[in-house]
């Protein structure tokens, strides 16, 4: 059997197998957090139509952030494409691009073990390379600390980088052991696209560009001058197309405030940032978001420092890390080559996360992804150095090691399975940030648990008295629990200062939507528009501010105003499948029901899933006797949820005027059927 076990495909699948099997938990997550956000609500993701609109604009809709990632937005519309909202297909794929990028960890690093030495070295240690490479991409497969950036769905862009670019750097190697020719050109050509690929998945897939070439230039003998000239080249090429993509996107100004740190505290903050995840790679026991190596309040007493002493002992293990890592290093041996790039791979990923320039976080599990991958390899190198006595042991040790991993990441990958059970175990865990909290309270109340909301989001606003997010969340308590004028107050002093909070706080919009509605409630329309006028003027892209202004002025019959709102928004969004129903609507409140119809069947292509269009077609043209038509809008409304019973009940009246009896009655039982096994029903639209 072992040249059977020992075989690349045996083990590639192997690692495939054990990456899902470790996480298999977290399949029935929901969607939690930025999901919410990313992988549900954005209209970037609804219809394939929209592939190349995704480049024009950043991750974010309408926040401040500027990440550009229009392949995690590709994914996202791939998932939607084939599982709509079910959450397991979205987590699926999560697990499927960690498993592939660590079969591609495993290929890679034993292309690099073989590079690391000479071929008389090598001569009669392949299983032994091999057997190395394995366990490292294995250990890095299970790791928990990988969970936010897989168990997460909105993480995967990390996975997705990993994934792209490592499968290029892999084909850079098989091209170059070709001779010159068509095949060993294309596999340049696939390697380059890969690394674009991976450009525009996430950020700091440039650091991937800076280790293939500082291994390129320094580490690898068999690449002649010629070679190493045209690899800077091309990596310098890939990296001005990528800037010349991210200038699609409008431009954003980005977080106003800083912290304001000097380069004394940043060095702190790095040696704390470097225990902690050294620690989290030695001993992966307290994971959770929102983590942080700092924290102003340690300091104002005497016991408060006291409950910081684990903080202030990260330096030391961050000190400690770093003299380890230099000793291995200056440490002479036939692995001392692969220690150094190990090392450098470590901290070229380390170094930009580190504090050496403020971040949206000091510390966070998921930034690990890339460096935790160099620091394998470093340990790799170490392995290489030892007496050949000792490699069984090692196996054994290394296959404990994968099993404890394999077990804490599955528990860590059941903290993600509902908001609230995310958010508890977070809190739980020492992740007791305000948005968290802030989250939690949020779903209190919509549960009706307005108490614990309350003190929630009170206990937040005493620490951080300017959260809008909260103060926002407070003011609706207040609302719910009848406390009108306390919570009028407060949204409209969240939603005055909502421009100025934005410079630091994403979607303080909401805070001006709900000062609307609030005022809606008790009759104050006049004051409602004018509050969403001026918001209009703040938020021109948001579409929910220009929605609820247009449907308030319908209201007070001023459908010309309504309509001019609506058509201007989808005229500059021809994207937003909101927008374009929206002007469906009104051209049919109107009486123009030709142009009511284009504007549905263009609302019907920019979401596949959604039937809202579909059905408005569908009764448009059943009252105007265009029976085709209507039958034929209204089959497509069913072949997009053909689990809902409303949807057959209205095709069944669709075919009764057609004459068609028996087709009629069929949907009729169909319905039937349908509500006997408890399909919840949906009414059509108006």
């Amino acid at each position: 059997m072992a040249p059977i076990l020992r075989s690349d495909w045996w083990r590639a699948l192997f690692l495939l197998l054990i990456a899902i099997v470790v996480r298999a938990p977290s399949l029935s997550g929901e969607f939690l957090w930025d999901d919410e956000y990313l992988a549900r609500d954005s209209p970037f993701i609804k219809s394939p139509l929209l592939a190349l609109e995704v480049f024009r604009h950043h991750l974010f809709p309408d926040s401040f952030s500027g990440h550009y990632r229009p392949l995690q937005n590709l994914s996202f519309m791939a998932d939607y494409f084939f599982w709509n909202n079910n959450t397991f297909g979205f987590h699926l794929t999560n697990l499927l691009l960690h498993a592939g990028s660590a079969v591609m960890l495993y290929f890679l690093v034993k292309r690099l073990l073989q590079a690391a030495r000479d071929a008389a070295w090598l001569r009669d240690k392949s299983n032994f390379i091999s057997d190395l490479a394995f366990f490292t991409a294995l250990l890095w497969a299970v790791h928990p600390v990988h969970s936010a950036a897989v168990d997460y769905i909105s993480g995967r862009a990390d996975s997705l980088a990993f994934l792209f670019a490592s499968s290029a750097w892999y084909l850079v190697f098989r091209a170059r052991e070709l001779k010159l020719g068509a095949a060993r050109n294309l596999l340049f050509l696939s390697a380059a696209l890969l690394g674009l690929l991976a450009l525009c998945s996430r950020e700091t897939a440039g650091l991937w560009l800076v280790i293939f070439l500082f291994h390129t230039l320094f580490f690898d003998p068999k690449i002649s001058r010629r070679g190493k000239t045209w690899s800077v080249a091309i990596c310098v090429a890939l990296f001005a197309l990528y800037l010349g993509l991210r200038q699609l996107p409008p431009a954003r100004s980005g977080p106003g405030p800083s912290e304001g740190w000097g380069a004394p505290v940043r060095a702190v903050l790095m040696l704390r940032s470097l225990g902690d995840y050294g620690r989290l790679m030695i001993f992966p026991a307290n994971l959770h978001m929102e983590r942080t190596v700092v924290d102003g309040d340690n300091y104002r007493s005497h016991t408060t420092w006291e409950n910081s002493v684990a903080t202030e002992y990260l330096s030391i293990a961050g000190l400690i890390f770093a003299f380890l890592l230099i000793a291995g290093c200056c440490w002479r041996g036939n692995g001392r080559s692969l220690r150094i790039f190990g090392a450098s791979w470590f901290m070229i990923g380390y170094l930009p996360t580190s504090n050496i320039v403020e971040l949206n976080a000091t510390s966070a599990e998921h930034w690990l992804y890339l460096p935790s991958a160099g620091l394998l390899i470093f340990l790799a190198g170490c392995v290489l150095d030892l007496p050949a006595r000792y490699r069984t042991s090692l196996a054994a040790l290394a296959c404990l090691a994968a099993g404890g991993l394999s077990i804490r990441s599955a528990l860590r990958s059941s903290d993600w399975v509902t908001p609230e059970v995310f958010y508890e175990r977070t809190i739980a865990a020492g992740g007791d940030s305000m948005r968290v909290s802030g989250n939690l309270a949020e779903l209190y109340t919509r549960r009706g648990q307005l108490v614990k909301a309350e003190s929630l989001l009170r206990k937040v606003l005493a620490g951080t008295p300017d959260f809008p997010v909260a103060r926002n969340n407070l003011a609706r308590v207040y609302f719910e629990e009848g406390k009108t004028k306390e919570a009028e107050a407060l949204f409209a002093d969240s939603a005055k200062h909502s421009v100025e909070a934005s410079k630091t706080y994403p979607r303080t919009w909401i805070a001006v939507l709900n000062f609307a509605h609030l005022l809606h409630a008790t009759q104050r329309d006049d004051e409602a528009l004018s509050a969403l006028e001026r918001a209009r003027t703040d938020y021109p892209e948001v579409w929910e501010i220009v929605s609820l202004e247009a449907e308030l002025l319908r209201q007070k019959k001023k459908s010309a105003a309504a309509f001019d709102l609506v058509s201007d928004f989808a005229r500059d969004h021809w994207w937003h499948y909101g927008a374009a129903l929206a002007l469906g609507r009104l051209y049919a409140e109107a009486g123009d029901a030709d142009r009511a119809v284009e504007a549905l069947r263009t609302a019907s292509w920019l979401d596949l899933h959604e039937v809202d269009a579909l059905n408005l077609i569908a009764q448009m043209r059943l009252r105007q006797n265009r029976l085709v038509e209507a039958y034929r809008a209204q089959k497509r409304a069913v072949a997009r949820q053909p689990d809902a019973p409303l949807q057959y009940a209205l095709l069944s009246d669709i075919l009764e005027k057609m004459g068609q009896k028996a087709e009629a009655k069929d949907a009729i039982a169909q319905v039937a059927r349908l509500e006997a096994i408890g399909r919840p029903s949906r009414a059509l639209p108006n």
